[in-house]
């Protein structure tokens, strides 16, 4: 009889060593792929910072060209209508000074459409970062879920448990490696629960 329950014992004690040697070995990993997994989601924040201060700037440079645009055309209406009761030299020079904003209008337009363009590729670059943040950010509070499972598997050595923590953290490190690898895994749906 003692034998047999120290035997018992014996295998009971293997039996934990083991979990707990698996909970050790999996904390590791998943502890090194989110170090990994949280310097990239940094530099996506820095470059999402940058993206947003590029697209604000844009479109500042693009109102501060409308807005030269518009008193170019205000001039040139003026003008215009200047031009009607005058002749001679003074219309001539009226003349050439409307046609002046007249180029300064059609430049402005063209610089206006290329400024434009960039200022959206800016916001469209900033919309595709904040995608693989989400993915990072989903990955990280995925792989704290399963370490804080992996944690209470250590203390009561249930092996459905650390299966589960298994399970929750496989789902974590794919959204991570697809963060870093820019697959298109995403949970809108959870993203917008906790937006």
């Amino acid at each position: 009889p003692d034998e047999t329950k120290d035997s018992t014992r014996q295998e009971e004690s293997d039996a934990r060593e083991r979990i707990n040697n698996m909970v050790a070995v999996t904390v590791a990993i998943l502890a090194c792929f989110m170090a990994i997994t949280k310097v990239k989601d940094d530099n996506i924040c820095q470059a999402m910072e940058r993206e947003k201060a590029n697209e604000v700037n844009t479109w500042s440079y693009f109102q501060s060209k409308s807005i030269k645009q518009n008193l170019a055309e205000l001039g040139q209406a003026q003008l215009e209508s200047l031009a009607i009761s005058t002749s001679g030299d003074t219309r001539a020079q009226i003349e050439v000074q409307v046609a002046r904003y007249k180029k300064e209008i059609a430049r402005y337009e063209t610089e206006m459409t290329e400024i434009k363009a960039k200022a959206v590729q800016h916001g469209k670059n900033y919309t595709e970062l904040n995608f693989r943040d989400d993915q990072f950010d989903m990955s990280d509070a995925t792989l704290s879920i399963a370490l804080v499972m992996l944690a209470v598997t250590a203390l009561t050595h249930k092996r459905w448990l650390l299966g589960v923590g298994w399970a929750v953290g496989g789902i974590g490190a794919l959204i991570g490696m697809a963060g870093l690898c820019g697959w298109n895994i995403h949970f809108e749906w959870l993203v917008k629960l906790l937006s």
